[in-house]
């Protein structure tokens, strides 16, 4: 077994990831505050082909340090900042999108057992390192999504719970 050289991954270009087609689905970071933790989102939307990050609250843009992290899918992906926090998930609930609270919290449906409707376009929402997603936004969410865990913590960094829901929702799709 020999390891991939760059030429063989057949990676795009960031021009060509901007021109395809992305998999139906938006991420909202709900006052997420470590940059390295938004620059992984960012990765891992670029991996997956999200449409668009909404950085809510006090979540950072992108800057020189968390492009480090990001490995330039801060230019890939495209994200807005809304510094009002995430009030504008109203909006896009009107607009046809199906929110999800990645969160353990009361009626949370565990993973394994969630069944998306694939027609309709989504969005999760990733909340604050130590206090997950607010209350606020959890009102407007249609349900939350629990991941299940079996250690001692019951607890997983954001940065990895967004690779395992977006992994798990491409997979539904493509197959």
């Amino acid at each position: 077994m020999r390891k991939l050289r760059m030429s063989e991954l057949n990676r795009l270009s960031v021009s060509e990831f901007k021109e395809e087609d992305k998999f139906p689905f938006r991420i909202a970071l709900d006052e997420v505050r470590s940059l390295l933790n938004v620059g992984s989102v960012f990765r891992t939307a670029d991996a997956f082909r999200c449409e668009k990050i909404y950085l809510g609250g006090l979540s950072p843009t992108p800057s020189k340090e968390m492009r480090k992290t990001a490995l330039g899918a801060t230019e890939s992906v495209n994200w807005e900042s809304l510094s009002d926090g995430l009030g504008s998930l109203e909006t896009l609930k009107n607009e046809g999108y199906q929110i999800w609270a990645v969160e353990q919290c009361e009626g949370s449906v565990d993973l394994r057992h969630w069944e998306p409707d694939l027609k309709q376009k989504q969005i999760f929402v990733f909340g604050n390192e130590v206090s997950g997603v607010s209350d606020e936004v959890l009102a407007f969410c249609d349900g939350a999504i629990e991941i299940p865990q079996f250690g001692t913590k019951h607890s997983l960094n954001i940065a990895v719970s967004a690779g395992v829901v977006l992994w798990d929702y491409v997979r539904r799709i493509k197959a």
